[in-house]
């Protein structure tokens, strides 16, 4: 426990300096204006935004992309509630009851409930990652190639199998991840693969160009049906925006209750704020005295998923900081950007820079108090942002893509790789094919061939090296289990078409 409060005090040290203090402002409200945007999300900010990042020492950079990431969480049930348009996927439970909240003149009492549950959610997140890390990264440090290719291997496989859609299109995805992570220089033998005699290949795929391309450019692509709609949004009828008595007390155990089940959701590979939103919803459902109301503006159904949805981003960074694994498709472009500014989550960090990590951490309780308080008292001018016409917005995304990649690399090249990337993007949503197994398997595709190569090495090309060690044994039953789930629940969607 002393320990525990020690390394707080060490990143709070970090977090509380001037600099992360303001990058922690910036990146929190500009993740809570793209949150809010319908059609975006969290995973689109990051890659946006990551240009602000250039320049920026590793601990500001990571603490400004978390800013963004959990900033957009805030943000994505501004537009569920005023519009009953979700501003990403995590958000749809949030139209439930927010929108028939703000249809019955109590928009002023979802604002502030969806403020102060995601506020809740984010703090017992923040909580329970301080307790976490510690132990799963000391873990972590006892792991030889074999462990980490199981691991890399069930990350993978829960990534596919508790993402949403087909289980064969997840493969799909996945094995397009894999290719394209053997483009350039193998790390192991020093040939130059699969770069079709293209100079700047030789490197391999930059991971920024790729994340920019297949989030912020596709999604322009994917709005530009869109591009003449326009919001109607009544801000002067929202009110006040506060919680009375009686409605704090209806939702202080939603908020409690829920919390805990979203980080643990978030901790798994893949889950995503969908999957913990929905589960709380019928967890407040389930327990309500009276379910009936549900789904016309029951106060409780709005506050239970939004804390699980805050809590959920927290617990996606527990593989990230501790195994340097992505746990969802936002923090694998967090990944990706750290990597390119050379730092690499993991157990080592907590060991070689542990004010980085501990900083990170602390910079939540930071971030979320600040949060709080714009999200309380700006709630009716954010809400105002919902009247941008589609066809200014989708624009200044596109410049900021491209503007982000040029500053990359300074290569024109590149403008011909995010092109590529977005159309590739595009087409991958038109097919429903899932993006993040894409993205997981070109960020650890590398990582996970030269552990494999390097167990065969150890262990003179037996692969028993897999399944005599306990822990290597266990990530390969779990990844073995997470397939069987998969394909039971695709059987069971199968049978209910039919």
């Amino acid at each position: 426990m002393d320990a525990v409060f020690h390394n707080l005090l060490l990143g709070l040290d970090l977090a509380l300096t001037p600099t992360n203090v303001l990058w922690v402002f910036i990146g929190g409200l500009m993740g809570t204006v793209i949150g809010m945007l319908p059609g975006l999300g969290p995973a689109t900010g990051v890659a946006i935004l990551i240009p602000i990042t250039y320049g920026m020492n590793p601990a500001t950079a990571l603490i400004t992309m978390c800013a963004i990431y959990y900033g957009a969480m805030f943000g994505g049930s501004r537009a569920a509630i005023m519009i009953n348009t979700p501003g990403d996927a995590s958000a749809i439970v949030s139209c439930f009851d927010g929108y028939p909240m703000a249809k019955s003149g109590r928009a002023g009492s979802a604002l502030a409930v969806s403020a102060i549950a995601s506020f809740v959610g984010g703090i017992v997140g923040m909580i329970c990652l301080t307790f976490f890390t510690a132990p799963v990264a000391a873990m972590a440090l006892q792991f030889g190639p074999a462990e980490k290719f199981s691991l890399m291997l069930f990350a993978l496989t829960a990534t596919i199998t508790l993402s949403e859609g087909s289980v064969l299109k997840g493969f799909i995805a996945m094995g397009m991840g894999f290719m394209l992570s053997t483009i350039g220089i193998d790390g192991q033998s020093g040939a130059i693969r699969f770069t079709m005699g293209i100079s700047e290949l030789q490197d391999g795929i930059d991971f920024l160009v790729m994340m920019i391309g297949l989030y912020a450019v596709a999604e322009v692509f994917k709005n530009y049906k869109a591009i003449d709609v326009r919001y109607d949004v009544d801000a002067k009828s929202i009110g006040r925006v506060w919680l009375s008595w009686a409605e704090f007390k209806a939702t202080i155990m939603p908020m409690l209750r829920n919390s805990p089940l979203g980080f643990c959701v978030g901790v798994l590979p893949g889950a995503g704020g969908t999957i913990a939103t929905f589960l709380a919803y019928a967890v407040e459902k389930s327990v309500s005295k009276k379910p009936e109301t549900f789904g016309k503006g029951a106060i409780e159904g709005l506050a239970g998923p939004e804390a699980a949805n805050n809590a959920c981003s927290c617990g996606a960074l527990v593989p990230l900081l501790t195994l340097g694994i992505p746990g969802s498709g936002t923090t694998a472009v967090m990944l990706g950007a750290l990597m390119m500014l050379g730092v690499r989550p993991g157990p080592v960090l907590f060991e070689q820079h542990p004010e980085i990590a501990w900083g990170v951490i602390a910079s939540m309780l930071v971030g979320n108090v600040i949060l709080l308080m714009i999200n309380l008292p700006l709630a009716v001018p954010l809400v105002r942002l919902l009247k941008i016409p589609q066809r200014i917005m989708l624009p200044l995304i596109l410049g900021m893509g491209y503007m982000g990649t040029y500053f990359l690399n300074y290569s024109a090249f590149d403008f011909i790789l995010v092109s590529v990337c977005a159309l590739g993007g595009y087409m991958l949503v038109k097919l429903e094919i899932p993006i993040p197994p894409l993205v997981l398997a070109l960020i650890l595709g590398a990582m996970t061939e030269q552990s494999f190569r390097n167990a065969l090495t150890i262990a003179n090309g037996s692969f028993g090296i897999f399944y005599e060690k306990p822990i290597s044994l266990a990530f390969l039953v779990l990844a073995a289990v997470s397939l069987v789930y998969a394909l039971r629940k695709h059987k069971k969607i199968v049978q209910m078409r039919d």
